[in-house]
């Protein structure tokens, strides 16, 4: 299509498809602008705790990376000894003209792991957490998962067979985390134990063998349970109830942080310091703005125009 300038010009489908895609391209800019900003406010408006003393809910913790007892993990890319991993495998594809990367493999560890500061320790959930690793190494292969370390890269790749691209990160033990998520603690007495719901619970579990439960109780053996007896039924699931609150106060008390519940609140990990984390963070938050900056004009040019 030629315009009256002799510009030459896109046909109307082209031309609503570049419009959306520009729109899109803006509205992806304004969502993580946004975002990173927000988690950066988080992380410079909540205090950091201590373990002991933290309260329940929203906390931000600093400590020592520790397996807690376990082995180290391996990850399945590079083999490195660490606390956890993600990675990503990728296959060089060609398509006429086009060439890309496409993602054939991922994915990340979910194990629990232990921070530890000065006043006690916190078992840490990484499941649902975004996470800022500072190790992270990047190499190419010709298998789709790489023999160890002996592997093709570049131009040999290409020429033998397919071309691969690993990407791994990694916190390994011993060092510094930083954590923004949900903090809750179980054991140690801290919970209100509901004696009445666990008498309920006792006598449903004693109902479903109902013939132990006649041989205890039926003292008249006629085969059911009088009023009487139901009394003596009851009266035993308290003092049950009374024991499971007694093992329940002595377990001893464990810590987790995790994703938090609600929708919108922070699950931040990270092995940068909090101040390196926040500054990474507000410069993406403005290279976005730069993004939309460009691209919004744009997309109400095309709209209007």
């Amino acid at each position: 299509m030629i315009d009256v300038h002799g510009v030459l010009l896109l046909s109307p489908v082209n031309y609503y498809l570049l419009g959306s895609v520009i729109s899109a391209a803006a509205l992806v800019c304004l969502y993580v602008m946004l975002s990173r900003l927000r988690r950066a406010r988080w992380l410079e408006d909540t205090p950091t705790s201590k373990v002991r003393s933290a309260a329940q809910g929203l906390v931000e913790f600093q400590g020592r990376l520790d397996a807690g007892g376990h082995s180290p993990l391996v990850s399945p890319l590079g083999g490195v000894d660490c606390l956890w991993y993600r990675f990503r495998v990728e296959e060089y594809r060609r398509s006429g003209k086009n060439d890309n990367w496409q993602t054939v493999e991922q994915g990340c560890s979910e194990r629990p792991f232990l921070l530890c500061d000065d006043t006690g320790s916190c078992w840490v959930m990484p499941k649902g957490a975004e996470v800022h690793p500072r190790h992270r190494r990047r190499w190419e292969g010709s298998q789709r998962w790489p023999a160890g370390q002996s592997v093709k890269t570049g131009l040999l790749a290409s020429l033998i067979g397919k071309r691969y691209r690993y990407t791994e990160e990694w916190f390994e033990e011993g060092e510094m985390l930083y954590a923004l998520g949900w903090f809750e603690s179980r054991g140690g007495g801290r919970e209100a134990f509901d004696h009445q719901a666990a008498a309920r619970q006792v006598i449903s579990r004693w109902k479903a063998d109902y013939d132990d439960l006649l041989a205890r109780f039926d003292r008249n053996a006629d085969g059911q349970l009088d009023m009487t007896e139901w009394d003596r039924v009851r009266q035993a699931a308290d003092v049950e109830s009374e024991r499971l609150a007694r093992l329940e106060g002595q377990r001893p008390l464990v810590h987790a942080l995790g994703k938090p519940a609600r929708r919108g609140l922070p699950f931040i990990l990270s092995d940068h310091h909090e101040q390196d984390l926040s500054r990474r963070l507000r410069r993406r938050s403005l290279w976005s703005l730069i993004g939309l900056v460009i691209t919004a004009p744009l997309a109400c040019w095309f709209w209007i125009a």
